[in-house]
């Protein structure tokens, strides 16, 4: 009896515990990092996705994010950049969030040779973790300024990398990927942007992240439409929720990129990404943009990323707050 009564009692105290501290949300948290609070512009690329464990990935940092000092950034973990394009690394970035208007932002901060990635991954002491011949590039430029060329990783597509809780792998996109000399520096940068070239980076890559909670997300990077996108994205790893690129003349159009959900892909859900143009205003979309265009075309769920607004999602890609 007076067993059974002191395990009644830490029943007790178990259930009060978890009445006054609920159990955390298994939901992953992505924050897109935009030139506007609660819009989405014409150069807007970076999100922060958290996995339930805490882990954060910033994807893309571009040129929205003002340096490792933003105070949006928290604590970052990894450093996802998906080709080395000035507008994803980050040639240079804001001042401050609000600087501006949606379509012409200003980007004071010159921060090459560096980049705005290396620079926050060097000051966050987070992991940069690209496919192709990135990692090495990268690795010379976190040893030049101090710090420990092995927190830049390569993953091959088809290879995978664990960062906390959350798995992260490179698949195909169809892009450019050159590196311009005055991310080089020196004699050999001027003598590439003399003859109007850029350095062999490899092929550009998109990311499947896998999440502790089963939550498997495609990353679409700049790309044009691949038979990867069924084969591999849909076939193997099985996408519930994706960010599509939809810009067109560099990327995937909203036609093009509405295919790709529709046909190829079938996610459960959507998040639009580098349209290239002021997508809303006072957070609504504007009638007639690109992403207007794609929502119409699309047969499931669009989420449209609003600088600062956080969206929350379950294991199976829907959308559970902040959408």
């Amino acid at each position: 009896m007076k067993e059974r009564n002191t395990l009644s009692g830490l029943f007790a105290i178990l259930l009060a515990g978890l009445m006054f501290h609920p159990v955390a949300s298994a939901d992953v948290k992505i924050t897109p990092l935009g030139s506007q609070e609660g819009e989405f512009c014409q150069l807007d690329r970076a999100l922060i996705l958290e996995d339930p464990d805490g882990t954060r990935v910033l994807y893309d940092p571009g040129r929205t994010v003002a340096g490792a000092e933003d105070p949006r950034l928290g604590k970052i973990d990894a450093v996802l950049v998906s080709h080395m394009h000035g507008d994803h690394v980050g040639d240079k970035h804001i001042k401050a969030p609000g600087d501006g208007d949606c379509k012409s932002t200003k980007f004071p901060v010159k921060v090459l040779p560096n980049t705005n990635a290396v620079n926050i991954a060097l000051a966050k002491e987070a992991t940069i973790v690209t496919g192709s011949e990135m990692p090495k590039f990268f690795a010379g430029k976190l040893k030049a300024l101090g710090g420990d060329p092995k927190k830049s990783k390569l993953v091959r597509f088809g290879a995978s990398h664990m960062i906390g809780g959350v798995k992260i792998t490179t698949v195909p996109a169809a892009h450019s990927n050159g590196i311009s000399g005055k991310m080089i520096g020196g004699e050999l940068g001027d003598m590439l942007d003399a003859a109007g070239l850029t350095a062999y980076a490899g092929p550009p890559t998109g990311y499947v992240l896998t999440f502790s909670n089963g939550l498997v997300v495609y990353l679409s990077g700049d790309t044009g439409i691949t038979a990867e996108q069924k084969t591999v994205v849909k076939g193997h790893y099985k996408a519930k929720l994706m960010v599509i690129n939809i810009g067109d003349t560099f990327t995937t159009g909203p036609s093009e990129a509405a295919w790709v959900v529709n046909k190829m892909v079938k996610p459960t859900s959507v998040i639009v990404s580098h349209a290239n143009q002021p997508s809303t205003k006072g957070g609504e979309v504007i009638k007639g943009t690109r992403v207007d265009e794609f929502s119409k075309l699309v047969k499931i769920p669009v989420h449209v990323p609003l600088s600062g607004r956080t969206m929350t999602f379950d294991g199976k890609g829907m959308c559970s707050d902040g959408c």
